[in-house]
């Protein structure tokens, strides 16, 4: 390696020319042949690969800069390879002193295939080529760009080394680093994505070829629970597992249709992906300062090969303790103040406006205001193997397993005013108010001498999600000019939640206050006794629960590509899919009033991190003591929750790739059109106006979708590009059930219903982008994007009595009568929407320095994007910002790399975005912004061993959400503290 390294570091023309005069024939060392393994894409880095695989320095006397390779796998002699690399690139190697020189072919050569690019080299231009891999931070920042040059649409990739240099947690926090990518977190960790203003739902997620869905849970209520959708879960997943992802903004016909916002393509690493066997590990210990514990994080890869026949095993486990703990409120709803209930101390305008108030002016005040904590362990395996046999070049085949598993050991508990004279709706009861502050409509401060029943929660939960998935590929080169491919995979997403039991405290009659006045950090509450003392607690009540969600996916497909000319390649394919969604949330519970005898509860002093210290109930030695059941049947699902859905597609395309030049100025690009067609079955418990019956609904849709994507070199370091094309999402799961779900509280509740007949989304779009390369020290990117969605799913709200609904009065909580108002959501087509953004991407390696500063560089994006839809609240149509839509998201890295030490930092910034429509007197629901700082450093030692240091939310941001979009009335301020790394890596 070294006397290649110095061979390559001498004069280029001098040398070469000396060598072609000795060897100009034939090689010095034999052509013995070795197996290759080449990716396509930029050709310099192609040609690095061919020097370290075939073991032979190369020099190049012509320019290769922006010049492409398909690339090349199989058992070939070097010389055999190395001339399928340059194929098409009017080069010609001439094999000398032990090696090879490219020099430029004839000028008559023909022009290159499709969809590679050539440029008139420069006078006098000469590109060494040199046979040293290098691997680290800039290396695979400028392997993505190359890879993202050559395509014709809008890509970005992210490579293993990429993914390893950051501490993310899991492979949601490895994504937020891509242009117009944003994710939600959840107890500490990434768990979904949005992308340039669409939310998950909008987003296709593809792990080795085939279309994937995957539900977890989160333990926070205000968060959604189980999450029974369409999207991703990408928390299931450790970020070691892949070594590619790429993320495809734009579409081409040959991508499965459902994927609006984009599609994010998972690859985990086969053995042909390396030139021989390979061994890797890494081990890590990491702790969290919200719990002070040390948990362990290892992953390792195996991979071997036997001739043709290669095999690969990787493996990743990690647990995790996170304790996220803060202030909430369940929500915000419109109150009504008995006369009795007003003390004298309260001015009488407020006391007036308490009482009276109606319509526009009716007060607006917070449910239960509460202390949260939310305690999880987290435990995280993942295992693919992969097998690959590639006897020659004209056939491949290959098989990928994967098993994934990430379960939740949780303890929550919450210290809330909603007992049985709670403060969860209209106060008429003991309650007595002896001071208030009303700001706009807001109650944001009340003072009660006495009458509040408080009451505490403990809830205990363990669930899982178990993923697995099974793919066979195969490729076959049938004619010189005819290659065909197919694939066939299975997939099952099982989430279990068998245990979900609560217990309920309450302490009777109480002075208590909230003040939200100030800051979100600031709010608080504050009670006339000790929270902390066991005697002022009793039994209330105990809770049990279970949830399931399996989420399956089958898929086919075959595929050929024609090489009908050197610069059009014809390809078409068809394809079947299935996919199945079933689930259950089943609940029961036991009521203990605490005005009669009743049997005590085991108490104890909350043991997690929480803004004050309060009593909980013990739940096992309180469920033995009691000796509530746990075993729940069919007769306690809850209703709307039971159902299923099926979606079987068929779908076909045909795809034109082509290559020219326009003057000097070379073009590739892609036209196709795909047909789908889906057919829809809906089973579950519907609302026949009386009762509810079990049904099960039918629907069929179908369209073609075209598209088209261009890329032109105006000059060899500016591309530009263009895309049109047309896509559908289908609708969520919720929306389509054949179902209705009834959510009862003290204080009322709502009522959603689904819309088995739903249109899907279906969009229009146009992206452009100008694209700046600076060799290897830097890159600069502007993307404009618009897309016109007709048929629009939005929702429908209103505030109606549940008598009026048809559901039976038994789903009622005690204390509601037919007369409580719910409040009523169902999805309707609505009349369309459109989102239009403006994307800014820039890369730079300070190499202009001077020592030791040349060593720094920084990466970084910024997305601006906005859209808006129609949303009916009470019969009224008003104008929101799209769900999800963050209107500002940026990333930033500032990074330091040598060849011994590294080290990185980086932000994540998402503005304040919606998530829902709101309702009982408030204008949507959101989160408020955040920006999160993480940090990652290495050093690695003379033996190869890397010594790692990472740390992940240094600044501890808080997760702020928020009720009613003017007022921004605060529902939840939480925060989960910083997570420490410390481990080794090694690669042999």
């Amino acid at each position: 390696m070294a006397a290649r390294r110095a061979w390559l570091s001498r004069s280029g023309s001098v040398l070469a020319g000396a060598m072609l005069a000795l060897t100009a024939v034939a090689p010095v060392r034999a052509e013995a042949p070795r197996r290759f393994a080449i990716e396509g894409g930029d050709l310099s880095r192609a040609l690095n690969s061919f020097s370290r695989q075939a073991d032979v320095p190369v020099m190049t006397l012509a320019d290769i800069r922006h010049r492409t390779s398909r690339g090349v796998r199989g058992l070939l002699t070097p010389g055999q390879a190395l001339e399928r690399l340059i194929d098409g690139q009017n080069l010609r190697a001439v094999a000398a002193g032990g090696g090879y020189v490219l020099r430029e072919a004839s000028p008559l050569a023909a022009p290159p295939s499709a969809p590679q690019v050539r440029h008139a080299p420069p006078p006098e231009a000469a590109t060494q080529v040199d046979a040293v891999v290098v691997t680290g931070f800039r290396e695979t920042m400028q392997h993505a760009r190359d890879l993202k040059r050559g395509v014709a649409g809008d890509q970005e990739v992210i490579l293993a080394e990429d993914i390893a240099a950051f501490p993310d947690l899991n492979l949601a926090e490895s994504l937020q680093r891509v242009p117009g990518m944003t994710i939600s977190r959840d107890t500490g960790e990434g768990r979904q994505i949005a992308l340039r203003g669409l939310g998950p739902d909008f987003t296709r997620a593809q792990l080795n070829g085939m279309e994937v869905s995957a539900s977890t849970a989160s333990g926070m209520d205000n968060r959604g629970s189980v999450s029974r959708t369409r999207a991703f879960d990408y928390s299931i997943f450790a970020s070691e597992l892949f070594n590619k992802v790429t993320v495809w903004k734009s579409y081409a016909a040959d991508q499965d249709e459902g994927g609006i916002g984009g599609t994010v393509e998972l690859r985990t690493a086969k053995p042909f992906d390396y030139a021989g066997d390979k061994l890797a590990f890494s081990a890590k210990a990491l702790t969290n300062s919200a719990t002070g514990a040390v948990s362990p994080r290892f992953a390792a890869l195996a991979s071997k090969r036997w001739g043709d026949v290669g095999a690969l095993v990787s493996v990743a486990y990690s647990e995790n303790d996170a304790n996220e703990y803060g202030y909430r409120n369940w929500g915000w709803t419109p109150v009504t103040f008995g006369a009795a209930n007003i003390g004298p101390g309260v001015d009488p305008s407020v006391a007036s406006r308490l009482i009276n108030g109606t319509g526009a002016s009716r007060v607006v005040m917070p449910v239960a205001a509460t202390y949260s904590t939310w305690f999880d362990h987290r435990a995280r395996l993942g295992v693919t193997l992969a097998l690959q046999y590639e006897p020659g070049d004209r056939l491949k085949l290959g098989a990928d397993l994967l098993y994934g598993r990430l379960s939740n050991d949780r303890d929550e508990f919450s210290l809330a005013a909603a007992g049985d004279n709670p403060l969860t709706g209209d106060v008429k009861g003991t309650q007595r108010l002896r001071a208030a502050d009303i700001r706009g409509n807001s109650l944001v401060y009340a003072d009660y001498s006495s009458g509040v029943d408080l009451r505490s929660e403990h809830k205990r939960s363990e669930d899982s999600t178990v993923f697995l998935q099974g793919a066979l590929s195969g490729e076959w080169q049938a004619a010189d000019r005819l290659r065909l491919r197919a694939m066939a995979g299975y997939s099952k997403s099982d989430f279990e939640g068998p245990l979900f039991d609560k217990i309920f405290l309450q302490a009777s009659n109480k002075a208590f206050s909230y003040d939200l006045r100030g800051a979100d950090a600031a709010a608080s509450s504050t009670y006339g006794f000790d929270p902390a003392d066991p005697a002022q607690w009793s039994l209330m009540r105990a809770d049990t629960r279970e949830d399931q969600v399996v989420n399956q996916f089958t898929t086919g497909r075959i595929d050929f590509d024609y090489r009908a000319a050197p610069t059009l390649t014809i390809e078409g394919g068809a394809q079947y899919k299935a996919f199945r969604n079933d689930g259950y949330t089943r609940r029961a519970r036991t009521d203990y009033p605490t005005g009669g005898p009743a049997p005590e509860a085991v108490k104890q002093l909350i043991f997690e991190k929480s803004l004050r210290p309060y009593i909980v109930g013990d739940i096992e030695a309180t469920f033995a003591r009691l000796n509530v059941p746990r075993d729940l049947s069919a007769a306690d699902d809850m209703p709307g929750s039971d159902y299923s859905i099926t979606e079987k597609t068929w779908a076909a395309y045909l795809l034109a790739r082509a290559s020219g030049f326009v003057g000097d100025k070379s073009w590739r690009g892609d036209l196709g059109l795909r047909w789908y067609a889906t057919d829809l079955t809906s089973a579950g418990m519907v609302n026949t106006g009386t009762k509810l019956e079990p049904a099960v609904l039918h629907s069929t849709y179908d369209g073609v979708l075209p598209a088209l994507n261009l890329a032109l070199d105006v000059t060899p370091s500016v591309v530009a590009r263009v895309s049109v094309n047309r896509n559908i999402s289908r609708p969520s799961l919720s929306d389509l059930r054949a179902a209705g779900n009834v959510n009862s509280a003290p204080f009322g509740g709502t009522i959603s219903a689904g819309n088995p007949n739903l249109r899907p989304f279906l969009a229009d779009a146009i992206e452009g982008a100008l694209e700046i390369y600076q060799g290897r020290q830097g890159y600069f990117a502007v993307s404009l994007f618009y897309k016109r969605m007709d048929s629009f799913i939005t929702t429908a709200s209103n505030s109606v009595t549940y008598g009026s609904t048809g559901y039976p009065l038994e789903f009622l909580s005690p204390g509601n009568g037919p007369d409580t108002i719910y409040g009523f959501v169902r999805p309707v087509n609505g009349d369309g929407a459109s989102i239009r953004g403006v994307e800014l991407a820039v890369q730079r390696d300070f190499d202009f320095l001077p020592a030791p500063f040349n060593g720094l560089g920084f990466v970084g994006n910024v997305t601006r994007a906005a859209g808006r839809s129609n949303v009916l609240i009470d019969d009224a149509s008003i104008m929101l910002d799209l769900f999800q839509l963050s209107k500002w998201t940026s990333n930033a890295t500032l990074y330091y790399e040598t060849k011994r030490w590294g080290a990185r930092v980086s932000s994540a910034y998402r503005s304040g975005y919606l998530d829902g429509a709101g309702g009982s007197g408030s204008i949507s629901s959101g989160y408020k912004a955040s920006n999160n700082i993480d940090f990652a450093a290495h050093y690695n030692t003379a033996g190869g061993l890397r010594i790692v240091v990472e740390g992940v939310n240094l600044t501890n941001a808080p997760i702020t959400q928020f009720s009613d979009l003017t007022d921004k009335r605060l529902t939840a301020r939480t925060v989960s503290g910083r997570t420490f790394t410390l481990g080794v890596t090694y690669e042999f």
